[in-house]
């Protein structure tokens, strides 16, 4: 597996990682847990070393899943966790709070059910629009100083946002969703990380499965899962993004590899300080991700990519209106 810096950080992980909140949080019921530590140490065998979580996936199962899963090898991996939610009664009440006593609070239970010694990269999950940035960076920057964190990040963050957090805390690298089917960052955030030297770690880097071409213009979800509630993938939206999805497969086969392969092997081309955070429970689908770490794509196929893309029209928002106002900020 190739290795990639999270911009000017020193902080150097492997070309991409693992997202492991679908593990146990967001997409129907959690996999099974031995099956979980599995798939885990898999991707470590294979070269993984950024391993992504957070309290709220569950919340807190995901990290204990994750802790467990890595304490063998804690030393040969990077792990990667976020604060910012306090929860309901229930635990399913999602209350933004970066206070900075929740922070610490927040950082205490992470080590314990991560069973480490130290958060190697350690986001803010959501911007809390009642505590000042500076305020959220300068207490990560005291638990740098005291040695339970090492990097700080931001998830989701707007550009001023960043300038104001860096200011105070270098920011090691932000964490928001980008892929072929959301480049929203383009615009003004990858200009913005590339001035300050800050790595950019995109989640979602498949469209939270689109981008593989097992979710067709007929697919339904359960419930329990996430993209039930997202207009993107509501049925009229569904239908008419079918076209990004047959580009995708043109190209691949095009090349003889997956869709999938060409969606990451798409971001991987686009900064050398990317590093997507691809999830799965398969294994055979973590072997096709990885794959796409050796495909290269040539100047010439991302001039086809990038042409086409300009003929797509994607349909629909990527989250409902409630969660839309907790991004950008």
């Amino acid at each position: 597996m190739q290795t990639r810096l999270l911009g000017q950080s020193g902080l150097r992980v492997s070309a991409l990682g693992l997202g492991c909140m679908g593990l146990s949080h967001g997409y129907g019921p959690a996999t099974d847990r031995g099956q979980a530590i599995a798939l885990i140490r898999a991707a470590v065998d294979r070269g993984v070393t950024l391993f992504d979580t957070a309290e709220v996936y569950g919340p807190y199962l995901n990290e204990e899943l994750v802790g467990e899963a890595l304490k063998p090898v804690r030393d040969k991996v990077v792990i990667a966790t976020k604060f910012g939610f306090t929860f309901g009664a229930d635990n399913q009440q999602q209350l933004l709070n970066s206070r900075p006593e929740q922070i610490r609070a927040a950082v205490e239970g992470s080590l314990r059910r991560l069973q480490t010694d130290v958060i190697d990269l350690l986001y803010q999950h959501r911007v809390d629009p009642e505590v000042p940035i500076e305020e959220v960076a300068g207490t990560v920057k005291d638990l740098i100083a005291e040695g339970k964190v090492k990097h700080f990040g931001l998830s989701e963050a707007g550009a001023r946002t960043i300038r104001r957090a860096h200011a105070v805390q270098p920011v090691t690298a932000l964490q928001s969703e980008y892929s072929l089917w959301w480049r929203e960052p383009e615009r003004e955030i990858l200009p913005l990380l590339a001035e300050l030297g800050i790595g950019f770690v995109p989640f979602s880097p498949l469209g939270k499965g689109f981008l593989t071409g097992a979710i067709k213009a007929d697919t339904r979800f359960g419930a329990d899962d996430f993209r039930s509630k997202v207009p993107r993938f509501a049925a009229e939206a569904l239908a008419a993004n079918t076209q990004l999805a047959a580009l995708l497969t043109e190209l691949a086969t095009q090349r003889g590899v997956t869709p999938a392969q060409v969606a990451l092997a798409w971001l991987l081309a686009q900064q050398p300080w990317i590093v997507p955070i691809p999830g799965t429970t398969k294994l055979p689908r973590l072997d096709e991700n990885l794959g796409a770490a050796q495909l290269g794509l040539t100047p010439a196929e991302l001039e086809q990519i990038a042409s086409a893309l300009a003929r797509v029209q994607i349909v629909g928002d990527r989250y409902p209106t409630a969660l839309q106002a907790r991004v950008g900020r």
